[in-house]
């Protein structure tokens, strides 16, 4: 699985608990906390790797990231966050999965007109801990 690069700068404001808060002016929504500077590294990288993952996944555009010198303050620090980022698309793609159930439930569930494919891929998010 190929991957690509993705560098966004981002904010780190040191907050009166001493928590450190971190924000990506570039891309909306996007923030992450930590109780010191090592970890808020790491989460910021897994912050903007989900987020980026995301904006693929839903086929969106990705935002141009600012340069850092638009960002910087006085009132807190900014530094570039890589993410590293696995090309999903070909992940992605439907695969056919031949499966039994009982009769009755497959009455019951078309006569509800449930997807079959939507409660199956929900089911295997939950039961593997990604929901």
């Amino acid at each position: 699985m190929s991957s690509k690069k993705y560098v966004y700068p981002a904010k780190f404001i040191i907050e009166e608990n001493g928590s450190i808060s971190v924000y990506f002016p570039d891309l909306s929504g996007c923030q992450t906390y930590a109780g010191n500077m090592e970890d808020a590294a790491l989460m910021a990288k897994e912050a903007l790797e989900g987020y980026i993952e995301v904006l693929l996944e839903l086929n969106k555009e990705i935002p141009k990231p600012s340069s850092i010198s638009d960002i910087c303050s006085d009132s807190y620090f900014a530094m570039m966050v890589v993410a590293d980022v696995k090309n999903m698309s070909k992940e992605n793609k439907p695969v056919k999965k031949t499966l039994s159930i009982p009769k009755w439930l497959d009455r019951e569930a078309t006569n509800a007109h449930i997807n079959f494919s939507g409660v199956l891929k929900e089911a295997l998010l939950e039961r593997l801990n990604l929901l």
